[in-house]
Parts: structure tokens; C-alpha cells; sequence
């Protein structure tokens, strides 16, 4: 699991304060883009080989109102593993583990030229197998 600190600022509020409901999916992709970060794996590299990483699914369910200017987290774990594709199961927290959002996001991988289905390289696979359950 990797845990990542998210801060609400006003743009991401509508006039009342409140999250808009397609940022959760910001605040989500920022995470899976730091849990790369964080295993060395850099985007720009992957997108100089062709190699691409796209939402082909999200579900989310909403559940209390994210506000202007609190500080959650956003928990991503890897729920399966496939040849080219991650589901990741993410929530936004608070400090109490109260649950904002959550998602089940269907990630694949793709030759980004074609945009066709590319096995996820090794490296990254290797990575994620100890997440996934």
C-alpha cells in the first residue's frame, strides 16, 4: 500500500467549498503517478519507449464532502495484476480514517503509437506483485 498527502485548495472546490466530484479522480491519478515516482520509475522514460499507462475504467463512490483546506490522505494498493493491466483500489481519508471517496480503477497498459494493449514491463510488474492480493 502507499500512502500519499493531499492538501484541498480552493481550485478544487466548487462555491460552496466542497470538492468537486472529478477531482477525487486528480487526487487519486497524483497518487498513482507519486507511487511510481517513489519506486524510481519514471513516466517520461516509459513514454520515450512507446509505453503508456491509461484509465480504462473508474468507479468511485462518494462518500462524505471533501473541504477547502483539509489535509487528507489518499491510501492505493494494488488489488490485481494482470499481463497489461492494474486494477487499484484508492481511498481519500482523513487522520480518523474517515473514508471521503473511494475507487477501483481499471489502469492499462498501451503502446501509446497504436494505443494498443503492451504487457507491463517486468521492472514495473516485479514492483507491483508484492501489492497486489
Amino acid at each position: 500500500m502507499f500512502n500519499w498527502p493531499i492538501s484541498v485548495y480552493y481550485e478544487d472546490t466548487d462555491a460552496g467549498g466542497v470538492v468537486y466530484h472529478s477531482n477525487y479522480l486528480n487526487f487519486f491519478e497524483r497518487a498513482r503517478t507519486e507511487w511510481l515516482r517513489s519506486l524510481g520509475i519514471s513516466q517520461t522514460a516509459l513514454l520515450q519507449d512507446d509505453i503508456a499507462f491509461v484509465v480504462r475504467r473508474a468507479e468511485l463512490d462518494f462518500r462524505k464532502a471533501a473541504r477547502f483546506e483539509q489535509n487528507l490522505m489518499v491510501q492505493t494498493r494494488v488489488i490485481e495484476l494482470k499481463k497489461a493491466s492494474l486494477v487499484f483500489h484508492q481511498r481519500l481519508i482523513d487522520g480518523d480514517d474517515i473514508c471521503y471517496c473511494e475507487g477501483t480503477i481499471l489502469v492499462a497498459c498501451v503502446a501509446l503509437s497504436k494505443m494498443r494493449p503492451h504487457a507491463i514491463p517486468p521492472f514495473i510488474a516485479q514492483e507491483f506483485t508484492q501489492g497486489a492480493s
